[in-house]
């Protein structure tokens, strides 16, 4: 029997789990999914946050994907802001 994968994981992207990374949200922190094009990946939780400008929107976080959605875009889910 196949094994169900998670929510948070596409086998067929570069980058699979949670990463470091700087979203650009001008809309601020209320939103729990992100398309690839506001999110910025980096190697580690204190570079993302030195990466960050919350005046300018763009917040340090931990967040899982990319993931394929189900209207073709890939997609970051947030876990948790560092700031």
């Amino acid at each position: 029997m196949p094994q169900a994968t998670s929510l948070f994981t596409d086998v067929e992207s570069r980058v699979v789990g949670t990463s470091a990374v700087v979203i650009y949200s001008p809309a601020g922190k209320n939103r729990k999914r992100f398309p690839e094009g506001v999110v910025e990946v980096y190697a580690s939780e204190a570079e993302a946050l030195a990466h960050a400008d919350p005046a300018k929107n763009r917040h340090a976080a931990i967040a899982s994907g990319p993931s394929r959605s189900s209207e073709g875009f890939k997609l970051f889910y947030l876990v948790r802001w560092l700031d």
